[in-house]
């Protein structure tokens, strides 16, 4: 029998199981255990997995996978997790760090008991004006590339004639989430959908997570995502504040001298530990 021990731990919401290589040395990460660690039924259940290491040049190395298994793109809200977790394991001299994923150095810092800043690289492939057409609607959206691939869909700027579409509380998200990340228009890789809808001075945002397969009740790069978007749709109020599904807050901010390069972004929000424990497979 295998014991493993974790933490875990939640951002705004979307919430993650902790793997410390340093008191699970021999553990192998495999697509089958993730499932089974991240199932909300029959394991701890979370959104994600995240995998801390220790490593000689910097102050540690992250690994992030998706509750079904699956790798390969950045974790906003993780990354804000792990930065809390590697401030409580005593790894970080100070209030800033710098880590690894991917063979991409980050950076961050802990502003508070709770409050953690991710500063995430200049987004990628900017598309601010596509249509997309799922179960019978057509959708004016954005694409951009965040460390992960995101679509944003403005629902203040759609037109349709059912209420529920225009109202990002009874918008039906996982049935129009589902369609698009499935679409053949982002196929192979599929994608995240984002549906925002301007709230006084902030946005709502609700996000269907591709491996994840649902909503969450947050996203860090979809807020990211979202709220560089919002900013080219005219909200110009830096920092830009979004109430997740959760109802907590996240803050984004970022520099944009010639409207097409945005550089300096930066996640802020609750990171907390929720428990430790061990769990016997």
């Amino acid at each position: 029998m295998l014991e493993i021990n974790f933490t875990k731990l939640t951002g705004a919401g979307n919430d993650f199981i902790l793997i410390d290589k340093k008191l699970n040395q021999n553990l192998e990460i495999a697509p089958s255990l993730i499932k089974n660690l991240c199932d909300r039924r029959f394991g701890i259940g979370a959104d994600g997995m995240l995998v801390i290491s220790d490593v000689d040049d910097i102050d540690f190395e992250m690994e992030y996978y998706n509750s079904d298994g699956s790798t390969g793109m950045l974790c906003g809200n993780g990354a804000r997790c792990i930065i809390k977790y590697a401030d409580f394991t005593g790894r970080i001299k100070g209030a800033k760090t710098k880590f690894r994923f991917q063979s991409t150095l980050y950076s961050g810092e802990v502003l508070d008991e709770n409050e953690i800043k991710f500063n995430l690289n200049p987004p990628t492939d900017i598309r601010k004006d596509i249509t997309i057409e799922v179960l019978g609607k057509s959708f004016r959206a954005a694409f951009i590339n965040t460390g992960a691939h995101h679509v944003v869909i403005d629902l203040d700027k759609q037109s349709f004639d059912e209420p529920e579409l225009c109202d990002i509380e009874k918008f039906p998200v996982s049935k129009y989430g589902r369609a698009i990340r499935y679409s053949d228009q982002f196929a192979p890789l599929g994608t995240n959908v984002n549906f925002i809808s301007k709230n006084g001075d902030e946005i709502k945002i609700r996000t269907y997570e591709r491996g994840v397969e649902q909503e969450t009740l947050a996203c860090g790069t979809g807020s990211v995502a979202s709220a560089i978007v919002s900013y080219i749709n005219g909200h110009s109020i830096l920092p830009i504040s979004l109430r997740t599904k959760s109802s907590e807050l996240l803050k984004v901010d970022f520099k944009n001298s010639n409207g097409e390069v945005f550089e300096d972004v930066t996640l802020s929000g609750q990171a907390k530990i929720v428990f430790e424990g061990r769990i016997k497979i």
